[in-house]
């Protein structure tokens, strides 16, 4: 474990001069404020007291949504504003600094994150810089892979971040509003079987049966929604009895599901699929396949797998670099000898994000770092409105056991709910579930055109 260097400066008093020698703070730089970096960055400052440390967080977004709720965002069954965290207040809030930038590359010799410069609506703000660290975490998360498959990036949209799910709700009001007026079919494609694509589909129709509340009352047949996997199920990370009752609730709500449909090309008004099968759709959403952001693959000679994840050791540091980890989605830790990987998941983030906050203190003072253990705490789908499927871990009394229905849908409630109590305290995120449900009282049950 690398020490701190130390500083002095001069005090001047009624006698000689004399030299003071501080520590200097150890210089902690977190990249990627999702849940994993949000986490460690809320506790750490909190949590290390015996080392004096400055903690630095950056990330190119201005504020933080929970990724499994950005699906909702993008189809405007919830508003973003309601839902967001400003990494400024939360900086504020939590005794770190919020850094906004886009990382371009990292000097491991010199110990530098070099940032791009921060330019909004092509208006330059701040200028090429970086910022230097002792202990630097990778968090940058994950992406849609579209496996170069060509017109994907073209026609497709993708909703990876806040500013993604943004664009698509933005452009699809604007389709669902065209479609009203010209008394047309609006047709929607997603691209991918997981849980993203899945849920999105279900918020799709969602959006169709809250804006026949609102006076659309015809919209919900002339929007039709399809679903398509490259592989023979949906949700090929869940159990059977998971992906059976999604998908077959799924197709009771007008949802087409189409298994085994490969995508090898996009354009502006379909999707070629490789049996020969053109799907027509106006509307197309990437969500398909999974890899770490293309950045990862240029971070100075860390070792990083095909789908550009590093590679870490079981303390969840670099290979390469033990002053370097990486956690969450943009991480790659084999679960056993036989090579199986991590699942790019929430509660795998969460979990790595407590192993360094419980762990970091004692190795800042020079004690080794215990080696990562995952537990299964099961996963959960949820079908909005329409239902929740889920399936329990792998140990305790009920192990392994299928849940469903109000169950479930609570259990999806209480994982968001624990994870804002962990950003904000137990008292202030309590109090942001209430003002959530008070808003969903008094507020429209979509976010309407402005």
């Amino acid at each position: 474990m690398p020490k701190s260097s130390t500083v002095s400066f001069e005090q001047h008093g009624g006698g000689p001069e004399q030299k003071i020698i501080a520590p200097r703070p150890h210089q902690i730089v977190v990249v990627g404020g999702g849940i994993a970096g949000l986490e460690i960055v809320s506790k750490l400052p909190r949590t290390i007291r015996r080392t004096p440390i400055a903690v630095t967080l950056i990330d190119r977004e201005p504020a933080y949504v929970w990724k499994p709720m950005l699906h909702t965002i993008a189809a405007g069954t919830t508003d973003v504003s309601q839902q967001e965290t400003s990494y400024i207040a939360q900086a504020r809030s939590r005794r770190f600094v919020f850094e906004p930038g886009e990382v371009q590359g990292i000097n491991r010799k010199e110990r530098k994150v070099y940032l791009a410069p921060l330019e909004i609506d092509g208006r330059r703000i701040l200028p090429k810089r970086h910022i230097s660290y002792d202990t630097l975490i990778l968090a940058t998360g994950s992406q849609a892979n579209d496996f170069g498959i060509p017109g994907v990036r073209d026609h497709c949209f993708m909703i990876d971040n806040r500013s993604q799910a943004m664009n698509f709700n933005r452009e699809i009001m604007a389709r669902v509003l065209e479609t009203l007026v010209a008394n047309s079919m609006l047709q929607i494609a997603v691209v991918g079987g997981g849980a993203t694509g899945v849920e999105l589909a279900a918020e799709l129709i969602q959006l169709t049966d809250v804006t026949a509340y609102y006076g659309a009352a015809g919209l919900r047949n002339q929007v039709k929604v399809t679903l398509l996997e490259s592989g023979p199920n949906l949700l090929g990370a869940f159990p059977d009895r998971v992906a059976i009752a999604a998908r077959e609730r799924l197709e009771r709500l007008g949802v087409t599901v189409l298994t085994g449909a490969q995508v090898v090309a996009a354009d502006a008004g379909s999707l070629q699929l490789a049996d020969g099968r053109q799907i027509n759709a106006e509307l197309k959403v990437w969500a398909a396949g999974v890899k770490a952001a293309d950045a990862c693959a240029t971070f100075d000679g860390l070792e990083v797998t095909r789908n550009n994840q590093i590679v870490v050791r079981p303390t969840l540091q670099t290979t390469v670099d033990s002053r370097i980890f990486a956690v969450g989605d943009c991480s790659s830790l084999p679960l056993d000898d036989a090579g199986k990987q991590l699942p790019p998941a929430a509660q795998v983030a969460h979990q790595q994000a407590s192993h360094l906050i419980r762990y970091l203190p004692g190795w800042l003072e020079g004690v080794d770092l215990p080696p990562f253990n995952f537990r299964d705490f099961g996963s959960i789908v949820s079908l909005g409105g329409y239902g929740a499927y889920g399936s329990l871990g792998q140990f305790g009394l009920f192990k392994g056991g299928f849940i469903r229905g109000r169950v479930a849908q609570l259990g999806h409630i209480l994982l968001y709910r624990s994870h804002q109590a962990r950003l904000h305290g137990f008292w202030r995120g309590g109090l942001i579930w209430l003002a959530d449900m008070i808003n969903s009282r008094v507020r429209p049950r979509i976010r309407l055109p402005d």
